[in-house]
């Protein structure tokens, strides 16, 4: 807030508090509240008050619950052989997760409850945790055709909503994004016996999946692998690039202002950090026409990833020809043979 700002506000605040004087006692302690609320809110400037919150609702878009009017609790209105079930993560977050078997075992799936879903995690065929990215939730069309790809590829499919996101309660933020990533990943492999469990991340979900990666590598469980698509290097560098801010991003001081908002939220999902902690088979996949997160920045975490590896052989990076964008991977032919191919080559 500006020198004549803040000297208008304190003069018309020190009139509030000599109109308080003569109220009851009641009423002074209401005062002292308000006097409170009122340096705090005058000691900081306006941008420190709108950028915050504003970078949060950038980076966390859960408040667009599209697509709209979708039962989540109904998931066989929009995919077949599919469950919804919940986890709790911590006292007061709840996820909620879709379940989505192989199409093999479809006819297997037909009428039956959560039980039998759990129980067929351990069936052998491969699955994946899928981390999608900043807004919607799993019942979005693009992420639906993705997850009938990998079922009709022979994969098991959990579609997590993190918190705050879709029906799951709670507020989002990146250590609870992380948090909520990890309580899956092991929920999973507690009941997945020795069938294997891929970590599948999506643009900001790319982050909370190294982020999570990071965690079980320092649990001493690394994830039995790891699949990133769309991935940015970090998130500081992927919002000063964002289509809807780069126009802005001439004004002065507005990078500033981004990067100390980021920092004040302590939102970092440092993929290019965390990539050099771990040792899981690591696939990025990148679409060569994206504009929502460029390619160079696939091309340069796979960089660091490489260099970082002692085993190169666990790293891999395959582009797609344009077409594909950022959220239509899964209509490329070549996607579920790049991902078997990648996996049983890792896991063999």
């Amino acid at each position: 807030m500006e020198p004549d700002e803040r000297d208008s506000v304190a003069a018309w605040w020190h009139m509030v508090v000599r109109n308080l004087r003569s109220f009851p006692h009641s009423c002074s302690t209401l005062g002292r509240k308000i006097a409170t609320l009122c340096d705090s809110f005058t000691s900081k400037s306006l941008k420190e008050h709108i950028c915050p919150p504003l970078m949060h609702m950038l980076i966390f878009v859960n408040f667009f619950k599209a697509p709209f009017l979708v039962d989540l609790k109904k998931p066989e209105l929009k995919i077949p052989h599919t469950v919804n079930f919940y986890i709790k993560v911590e006292p007061g977050v709840i996820l909620g997760i879709w379940h989505t078997v192989p199409s093999c075992r479809g006819e297997d799936a037909k009428g039956k409850g959560r039980s039998w879903y759990e129980a067929a995690l351990c069936d052998g065929n491969p699955i994946i945790v899928y981390l999608h990215g900043s807004a919607q939730h799993r019942a979005a069309s693009h992420r639906l055709k993705l997850v009938k790809v990998l079922s009709n590829g022979g994969f098991h499919v959990l579609s997590v909503d993190y918190r705050g996101f879709g029906d799951s309660t709670g507020t989002p933020t990146e250590d609870g994004l992380t948090a909520d990533a990890v309580c899956v990943y092991e929920w999973t492999k507690a009941r997945s016996g020795t069938t294997p469990v891929c970590l599948w991340g999506h643009s900001l979900g790319t982050g909370v999946a190294t982020n999570a990666a990071k965690v079980l590598e320092e649990k001493g469980f690394p994830a039995d692998a790891i699949i990133l698509e769309a991935p940015f290097t970090n998130i500081w560098v992927a919002s000063i690039n964002y289509p809807l801010l780069k126009i802005y991003r001439k004004l002065p001081g507005f990078l500033k202002s981004v990067m100390d908002s980021l920092r004040k939220d302590k939102l970092v999902f440092p993929n290019d950090e965390n990539v050099k902690f771990l040792s899981s088979p690591l696939l990025i996949i990148h679409g060569e026409d994206d504009k929502t997160v460029p390619l160079e920045f696939g091309k340069k975490l796979y960089e660091i990833a490489h260099n970082a590896y002692r085993n190169k052989e666990r790293v891999k990076m395959v582009i797609f020809p344009p077409g594909f964008r950022h959220n239509s991977l899964c209509k490329s032919s070549a996607l579920l043979h790049t991902v078997r191919d990648f996996l049983s080559q890792q896991w063999a």
